[in-house]
């Protein structure tokens, strides 16, 4: 089987990561910082290490200042909902996913106002235009940090500049940079970096949270969920301070034991390395695609200047048949269709029929990338 839909969930794990949860469960188990017995001091001992291993990958000064929560998906719910009032203005992407649009739409028809700059049709983001849609009642820009859809990098760094400028607040979705490219919020002027557990970090469904940063006041960010933390107990107020504020509720611990060991796999294999080997295989693939007649490859067709998720279309084929017939007659799992980023596909000239994408991950090989292009040749040989 050839496993390509890693930019939806990385798979397989590594081994350490099934290791860690088992671990957890027979010889832990116990919830963290709800008692003071040594099972439970060890859970929350596990729970710390994974905030560590957050706060070391992404250079975050301050592992307290992670919060965990259950995806990427409510990290980004929790900043937008938590910072964004009635009159206040947010700037977003035309390349943003549907965790990121659906709250800001709810929260411009509760009276935000949004604007949000149009990317070109490879997904390329001038960091000029963010500047100029900054108006006086501007409070945060939220953008990806790379397109779910065709993996092109947006200019983070850049925006985080303009943001410092202005006094502005940046937000950053890094579901798919996360683990795959070099991310660090201290040299990128990132305020808030929403991560997930289960794509290029390597550890379960279920995991993901949301670094803040020290330019922020936690007060000033209201909680998404409140109740029990296990501190403050007598009083009835959620607590003010982090990580409390902002994890009401018994965590998931034994999943944060597998989103630990994925990142120090991650960690000791380095990022860089990870980077070089996706890069290489995404060069690859994009140059085979392109040479096959009939297939159209979307995005920047550079794999320097975007992650290893490559969209393409074959002609005379719908998208939905491509993915069920790699998958029947090639033991080809990819992904088909919108991939949750209707605003993307807008922008890019391919709604409503969606593209094909493949996503390659840490465990991917040169030879898979063959027989990859092996498979959409003789699909696109028939579709002519």
């Amino acid at each position: 089987m050839l496993y390509l839909d890693n930019a939806a969930t990385s798979w397989p794990k590594p081994p350490g990561v099934a290791e860690a949860m088992v671990h957890f469960l027979n010889e832990v188990g116990a919830n963290p910082g709800r008692s003071g017995h040594r099972l439970s001091v060890e859970a929350s001992r596990i729970v710390y290490a994974a905030r560590e291993a957050v706060a070391e990958l992404f250079h975050a000064p301050d592992p307290l200042r992670v919060t965990f929560g259950a995806s990427v998906t409510e990290a980004l719910n929790l900043a937008l909902c938590g910072l964004l009032r009635p009159g206040d203005h947010a700037i977003t992407s035309s390349m943003e996913h549907n965790s990121m649009m659906r709250p800001l739409r709810a929260l411009e028809r509760a009276g935000v106002e949004l604007t949000v700059v149009p990317c070109s049709p490879e997904g390329t983001l001038d960091s000029a235009d963010v500047g100029a849609a900054v108006r006086p009642n501007s409070v945060l820009i939220a953008l990806n940090h790379a397109s779910n859809v065709v993996g092109t990098l947006l200019p983070v760094a850049e925006v985080g500049r303009i943001a410092r400028q202005h006094d502005l607040l940046l937000l950053v979705d890094a579901a798919q940079t996360g683990g795959a490219y070099p991310v660090d919020v201290q040299a990128d002027a990132i305020d808030l970096l929403a991560f997930t557990g289960h794509k290029s970090l390597y550890g379960p469904m279920g995991t993901g949270g949301l670094i803040v940063g020290e330019r922020l006041d936690g007060a000033r960010m209201e909680p998404l969920v409140r109740g029990g933390t296990g501190s403050r107990s007598e009083y009835e107020e959620q607590p003010s301070f982090l990580p409390d504020i902002y994890e009401g509720g018994t965590p998931n611990a034994v999943g944060l034991a597998g989103l630990e060991a994925g990142l120090r796999w991650v960690l000791d294999r380095g990022v860089a390395a990870i980077r070089a080997h996706e890069r290489g295989l995404t060069a690859r693939l994009i140059e085979g695609l392109a040479n096959i007649p009939g297939v159209t490859v979307h995005g920047t067709h550079d794999a320097r200047r975007q992650t290893a998720t490559v969209s393409f279309s074959v002609a005379g084929v719908q998208p939905s048949e491509v993915g069920l017939r790699l998958d029947e007659e090639h033991d080809l799992m990819c992904r088909v269709g919108l991939h949750c980023a209707p605003a993307a596909h807008k922008t890019m000239g391919t709604f409503p029929q969606g593209t094909v994408r493949f996503g390659f991950g840490a465990w991917n090989t040169p030879a898979e990338v063959e027989a990859a292009l092996d498979a959409v040749e003789a699909l696109a040989r028939e579709g002519r």
